[in-house]
């Protein structure tokens, strides 16, 4: 089985944490407004599903290629919701930060393997907003419904944001770890 009701249940917590962290940010984007809605201070489904649209298949999709490299490898891969790193993101949204930054998932990898294996693992992630990105440029340049235009736009800017920070060789990050387990396979 490639998941267990755990994962499930932490993919469905961190979609929903994630949609309601982005969920105001993210509102004046979106095509559709309520404005006596907004005006009344209430919770806006609306905003929280456009923030989901959004942000969770990147960060979903992003979490699954390390998980799906992993178990290709033959190792053992459990993806996990973030939850210190999560309420951090909670946080800093009621403090109304400008920028936030959190780890919303990560997926747990066991077993042997080789440096090119862990580093093609750590890659996997960044990868897949690669093609993400790629695929919200190339939809844009086939000029969408005017409707789409913000949920594309924003889409292929949360994927190009984590293609780019993912790839940076900070410790600890998918692109640390991509590039020395790279330079270990090539090195010896």
């Amino acid at each position: 089985m490639f998941f267990t009701i755990r994962e499930l249940i932490d993919a469905i917590i961190m979609s929903a944490v994630v949609g309601y962290i982005f969920s105001d940010m993210l509102a004046r984007f979106r095509p559709v407004r309520d404005p006596l809605l907004e005006f009344r201070g209430g919770f806006n489904w609306e905003n929280f599903k456009f923030a989901l649209y959004i942000t969770v298949p990147a960060i979903l999709l992003h979490e699954l290629g390390h998980k799906f490299f992993a178990l290709s490898f033959g190792m053992q891969a459990v993806f996990n919701a973030a939850y210190g790193w999560l309420g951090i993101g909670v946080v800093l949204k009621l403090m109304n930060f400008p920028f936030i930054f959190f780890v919303p998932a990560y997926v747990s990898i066991a077993g042997p393997g080789t440096p090119l294996q862990f580093a093609l693992i750590a890659g996997a992630g960044p990868m897949v907003n690669g093609l993400l990105w790629a695929a919200c440029a190339i939809a844009m340049r086939l000029k969408p419904k005017r409707r789409y235009v913000p949920l594309i736009f924003l889409t292929g800017r949360i994927n190009m944001f984590l293609f780019i920070f993912n790839l940076i060789p900070i410790p600890g990050f998918d692109g640390y770890q991509f590039f020395s387990g790279l330079l270990r396979a090539f090195t010896g």
